[in-house]
């Protein structure tokens, strides 16, 4: 993807514009019908940036979005969250026999200038998913939610007043928690799929300590690009299943792993820290007592 160009697209108006729209209502918020505008082959091949949020629901798309895993169990609607300055790319396909539906939402960061999700918004991590990762929803999901856009959209359309905004804001965070729980279920109701992540990242990290060839310690982000996942979405997926992160599990043999060289042979704890990818003794020894409640020597003194 990296090596196509990217085009930016900067307001919500000029996107209008692109997909042959009306102009929006307000010049930092919109939202409509998804089967008003067609996805054009001219699109194919490229990757976009948006400068603001864009949140949508949609049947029978007629492109494909990356989005990737696999299969779900539910296939009604599917949702996806983009976030402002994240790359993805987009390729049209052939007309599917039911029409397409749906709707989408752009808000642009300013809109939440002085309100609670200008800090908040960063709380919802699906935003960080990519859309490799969709959500997608159960028809009873699906109406909940569009029950909630209804709701914006009825205020979208009236005459804007000084409870505008604050009305609004309240409906889409009511919406993003939603969002959230439904996330959190497609994590629980596809737990025989995510327990075989949970064995590939087990064996990528394994398999990363045994290779002395490797330099440096794994990270989140290597971990994430042999799985096709985004990072964010990698460790919530882990954490929903274990409690732990991606980052934490990597800390979790990696200490596993020091303990066997402390226990069962002579190096060094500079030559382990070493072999275990890090730079400086001091950052193994400082994350092993954190770990454990034991330097590397106190724990080597109880073998002896």
């Amino acid at each position: 993807m990296s090596t196509q160009p990217v085009h930016r697209v900067k307001t919500i108006a000029e996107f209008h514009a692109m997909k042959g729209l009306p102009s929006p209502q307000h010049p930092l918020i919109s939202l409509f019908d998804y089967g008003s505008f067609e996805c054009s082959k001219e699109i194919n091949h490229k990757n976009f940036v948006f400068d603001f949020y864009h949140i949508s629901i949609k049947r029978s798309i007629r492109a494909t979005y990356k989005y990737g895993q696999n299969h779900y169990d539910f296939e009604d609607g599917v949702m996806f969250f983009i976030a402002p300055n994240q790359v993805f790319a987009i390729e049209a396909i052939e007309e599917v026999a039911s029409p397409k539906s749906g709707w989408v939402m752009m808000i642009h960061p300013d809109f939440f200038w002085n309100t609670s999700l200008a800090k908040n918004i960063k709380n919802y991590e699906f935003f960080d998913y990519t859309v490799n990762e969709a959500l997608f929803l159960s028809e009873k999901e699906e109406a909940t939610l569009n029950t909630i856009v209804k709701n914006i959209e009825q205020e979208y359309h009236a005459n804007l007043d000084k409870f505008s905004q604050s009305i609004i804001i309240s409906q889409l965070e009511t919406l993003l928690n939603y969002s959230d729980r439904f996330y959190q279920r497609q994590f629980i109701t596809r737990k025989v799929t995510n327990h075989k992540v949970l064995e590939q990242v087990e064996k990528i990290i394994n398999d990363y300590f045994d290779n002395e060839n490797t330099v440096g310690l794994p990270t989140v982000q290597h971990i994430a690009s042999l799985m096709h996942l985004s990072p964010m979405y990698l460790s919530s997926l882990l954490k929903s299943l274990t409690g732990q992160t991606t980052q934490q599990h990597i800390h979790e043999k990696l200490i596993e792993k020091a303990k066997v060289k402390l226990a069962t042979s002579d190096l060094t704890v500079s030559e382990i820290a070493y072999e275990l990818g890090f730079e400086h003794s001091q950052s193994f020894s400082k994350l092993f007592k954190n770990k454990t409640n034991l330097s590397p020597l106190e724990f080597r003194s109880t073998y002896n």
